[in-house]
């Protein structure tokens, strides 16, 4: 069982008590890296940190730092007690790579279960993992988990989509966990299969992560599927999924903040911001070995929500995230985020589940299109009621992004998918194809 309801309910002064008393023992432990001894030698703040609100005077740390140092310089204990290495994904430089011990792994793995158990998963569900296993961290965080609840689990991975249909149908899988584009795209070959999974499949539960995606992504799948979706949180640098999950009440993913200490920030300034204020999320671990990270700048923006959630948890929500402050797009000036572009266009009906940002100069300004698919009945319409939807898309963009954008509507299945991590935005402004 992984209800563990003395911690999950715990009273915020005695959870705030535990936070301090693990904070410095994890600032302890940092310091035996060479990054953060080097760095505590030369800051003047005191070797234990009397009040949690102290640690605003340590300075951030941040993927550059994780980069520079590569690959030893962040690790806090001898090479012969890591036994597993993960790396988050990138495509240039060094990677940032993050180290476990036994224990990391272990208490990693609990986290999983905890949150699982949160959704209401039980022994006797049957969970098919349809995420990539290896470097990334998606698929073994939840493999983990789910054997630690004993709940049987198909390590399928991504991919092979008519595939993870048989088994889907065959094996009676009750939980996935998956990628929310890849979600959608499943879909398609269900529709081709002929197989409804609302009537065909035992589904009852999805786990969706590792990309952003919008309130209306997880309802569209919802409808879709006939089961409820949970969105999860986390990033390999503090362990992978795990960090913040949602309950059931789906209002909030909870911090554990027993493992982890959060501050929302101003991304451009660095100030603490109050609860309830949107800002960059910044983490700092409080119970790992092998690898603490102190005040790791994750470039997610979200905000803590305010009141109790009726779960009874005490641990602190927040909101699902918004966008990265490192994949803002200005055009003309304007600050976009392509989370805002796909929550308007899957607000719409008609528009279909996939979509595509570009955006090229023209006479020296920016000029931002959007391609998006249809649905299959719209597509066959006639060409005054795709002109009129073409419109509607146009028109509720503009109020959202304060630009306007071109739109092209396109027919089902046309655009390029992938069966990893969606691409949606491809900026040429530089001469050359560019992937966000």
């Amino acid at each position: 069982m992984y209800w563990e309801k003395d911690v999950e309910t715990m009273d915020r002064a005695d959870l705030a008590g535990l936070q301090l008393q693990r904070l410095n023992a994890s600032l302890t432990q940092a310091k035996r890296s060479a990054f953060y001894g080097k760095r505590f030698s030369s800051t003047s703040y005191n070797d234990e940190i009397l009040e949690l609100r102290d640690l605003s005077r340590i300075p951030f740390t941040t993927k550059d730092d994780l980069r520079n140092a590569f690959p030893y310089g962040f690790l806090s204990v001898d090479l012969q007690e890591v036994i597993r290495l993960h790396s988050s994904s990138g495509t240039t430089g060094n990677p940032t790579v993050v180290f476990h011990t036994a224990s990391d792994i272990d208490r990693w793995g609990n986290l999983i279960a905890r949150c699982m158990y949160t959704t209401g998963v039980r022994k006797h569900d049957v969970f098919q993992n349809m995420m990539g296993y290896g470097l990334f961290t998606g698929g073994l965080g939840f493999h983990y988990g789910a054997e630690k609840l004993g709940v049987m689990t198909i390590p399928i991975g991504p991919g092979n989509s008519k595939r993870q249909i048989w088994f889907l149908k065959q094996l009676k899988a009750t939980v996935i966990h998956i990628l929310p584009s890849y979600a959608l795209r499943l879909y398609s070959f269900f529709e081709e299969l002929e197989v409804d999974p609302k009537r065909d499949l035992h589904l009852r539960i999805a786990f969706i992560g590792a990309e952003p995606h919008s309130e209306e992504i997880r309802k569209k799948i919802e409808l879709l599927y006939g089961i409820k979706v949970y969105n999860s949180y986390g990033l390999s640098e503090m362990c992978g999924p795990g960090v913040a999950f949602e309950c059931e009440c789906q209002d909030g993913l909870h911090v554990w903040e027993d493992h982890f200490y959060p501050e929302i920030i101003d991304p451009d300034t660095g100030e603490v911001l109050p609860d309830g204020e949107r800002g960059e999320l910044v983490l700092t671990t409080l119970s790992r070995e092998a690898m603490p990270l102190v005040r790791y700048r994750t470039r997610d923006l979200t905000r803590f929500l305010p009141g109790k959630c009726p779960c009874g948890r005490t641990h602190r929500r927040i909101d699902r995230i918004t966008g990265r402050s490192d994949d803002m797009l200005i055009i003309n000036g304007v600050n976009i985020f392509p989370i805002q572009i796909e929550k308007t266009l899957m607000a719409i009906p008609e528009i279909g589940r996939n979509y595509l940002i570009e955006i090229h100069k023209e006479s020296f300004m920016d000029k931002l299109s959007v391609k998006v698919e249809i649905n299959e009945e719209v597509f066959q319409g006639t060409l005054a009621e795709l002109e009129k939807l073409q419109g509607k898309a146009v028109a509720a963009l503009r109020t959202e992004l304060g630009v306007t954008p071109s739109v092209k509507l396109v027919e089902p299945s046309s655009l390029p998918v992938s069966e990893g991590k969606a691409q949606r935005v491809y900026d040429y402004r530089d001469g050359e194809k560019g992937s966000l």
